[in-house]
């Protein structure tokens, strides 16, 4: 086995674990719960229909999202199962542009942490919807790398389901700071720091052609 199928093993198995964990959280509101996990400190809006319906959908929507999204990055699958590829595409687009986008844009409305991290995660709602919008017009116009570098920012923000949990659970290890700021920090980490990274790998990738 080369060294690249060793590292993207690895990648995948590492990945599969974190997946799993988020699935974990998401088996938690199952069956519908409204006083478990974060839900116990957010009972001033869980009385708001259009909250409540935004939680769980992104909640059930996100797991979706991630699992969807990995499958897009599978060369075998995409080669050798060109169908498969293209429902599995086409799945998340949906997912991400009717249900687990907009409902992650209502709930970041109610954040915790102020006006700060209510921007960062409305802001992360907004430009995950658009990279996404992007990649399914580039497609359809048959501009294959553009659909791709599309979809390297699209799932770079999907990642930060799990990134902001790592940073949360590493900040806190480390600093142990007042839950708040841990929150306004990570609001923004969670995201921004994928972001770049994915501008990194597409500009090494165009580099490299």
């Amino acid at each position: 086995m080369g060294a690249k199928k060793v590292v993207w093993f690895a990648g995948t198995m590492i990945y599969c674990f974190f997946c799993w964990l988020m699935l974990r959280i998401t088996l938690q509101y199952i069956p519908i719960d409204t006083d478990v996990a974060f839900l116990r400190i957010k009972q001033e809006y869980i009385g708001m229909w259009h909250y409540r319906v935004a939680f769980f959908a992104h909640v059930f929507a996100a797991i979706l999202a991630l699992m969807a999204g990995f499958t897009q990055f599978s060369t075998l699958l995409r080669r050798q199962y060109p169908d498969l590829h293209r429902w599995s595409g086409w799945l998340y687009a949906a997912n991400v542009l009717f249900v687990a986008g907009p409902s992650g844009l209502v709930i970041g409305i109610y954040a915790n942490g102020g006006w700060s991290s209510q921007l960062a995660f409305c802001l992360l709602a907004i430009l995950w919807m658009g990279f996404t919008g992007m990649a399914v017009w580039s497609i359809r116009r048959g501009d294959v790398a553009a659909h791709r570098r599309w979809m390297i920012r699209s799932f770079a923000l999907t990642l930060s389901a799990i990134t902001l949990r790592a940073w949360k659970f590493a900040i806190v290890a480390a600093f142990e700071p007042r839950p708040m700021e841990v929150y306004r920090v990570v609001a923004w980490l969670g995201w921004v720091l994928n972001l770049a990274v994915a501008e990194w790998w597409i500009s090494r990738r165009r580099a490299r052609q």
